[in-house]
């Protein structure tokens, strides 16, 4: 399913790319444009990059991760070259980690093969950890990357003070449009670390957010995703009335196994091996199911 910090994140690059590269540590040499990578059979988190004019031009790679992916050195190196060879432009790999959960083995900002030196291969790229960004840092940059700060190097005492920090910015330098944006992304970020109540306490007082195109787009993307699992979870249920009548009764972790089944053709595949007598009891039909 479709993270929804993957939409907040897109609205926020797309409306204020100067300022992701500016705090993941890019310069800013030239024009500036957000541009599809058409890359998205390798990446479907980053579908975009920031390509970058000047004398030096580049194409600057940035994605958000929070969430371990124990392949995501390789896969940020595979995109990378992809993207260059698609642009024609050296490429900056950034990745923005969203929480600690996102860290692990697979992700420390290097691939290094020296296995053999002729054919030696050293990849880097920038990992920022949300994190440990010193949270007054967050506030002074650029308001695109404001909806960070809940999420930095701060305690929970210190949100309050945070959020009107982040208030008198909006109020003052953005358009009411803009700023609902931001309150959106602000909203969802926030969810990554701290518990739903004390988000909703801390941005009571926000105006407009459900107006925005961000928020918009998680809540059909929720509505979407609560149709599917409405027909998943009534398929499953079916074959297990249907399955007992055949096979008998599904011990518990027969169940449990339907249960981490989440396509509905895998879940329907399943009645037809009952019917054309594949299977007699329930292992041998969960036995193909994985």
């Amino acid at each position: 399913m479709p993270h929804h910090y993957d939409a907040a994140s897109k609205h926020m690059l797309q409306a204020h790319p100067a300022d992701w590269l500016a705090m993941g540590g890019l310069l800013l040499s030239g024009t500036v444009d957000v541009i599809d990578a058409d890359l998205s059979a390798v990446s479907s988190a980053a579908d975009k990059i920031i390509r970058v004019g000047g004398e030096n031009p580049y194409a600057a790679h940035i994605e958000f991760q929070a969430s371990w992916d124990g392949e995501l050195d390789r896969r940020v190196l595979v995109y990378n070259v992809l993207a260059g060879r698609r642009l024609s432009v050296p490429v900056r790999s950034v990745v923005f980690l969203l929480r600690p959960q996102a860290m692990g083995s697979g992700a420390t900002g290097r691939v290094l093969d020296d296995s053999d030196p002729p054919h030696l291969l050293d990849f880097q790229y920038r990992l920022v950890r949300v994190w440990e960004l010193p949270v007054q840092s967050v506030l002074s940059a650029g308001l695109g990357t404001l909806p960070l700060a809940p999420i930095s190097a701060v305690q929970e005492s210190e949100l309050p003070s945070v959020i009107r920090a982040m208030q008198r910015r909006l109020d003052s330098e953005r358009s009411i449009q803009d700023a609902r944006e931001l309150w959106a992304a602000t909203k969802i970020l926030m969810g990554l670390r701290w518990t739903p109540d004390l988000t909703n306490e801390l941005l009571r007082g926000v105006q407009g957010m459900r107006e925005s195109a961000t928020y918009q787009e998680i809540v059909q993307e929720g509505r979407a995703e609560g149709r599917e699992e409405g027909r998943i979870a009534a398929t499953r249920q079916l074959l297990v009335r249907y399955g007992t009548k055949h096979l008998g009764t599904p011990q518990p972790s027969e169940l449990a196994s339907l249960e981490a089944i989440h396509d509905v053709q895998r879940l329907e595949r399943l009645f037809d091996r009952i019917d054309d007598g594949d299977a007699r009891t329930w292992a041998e039909l969960l036995a193909v199911a994985h």
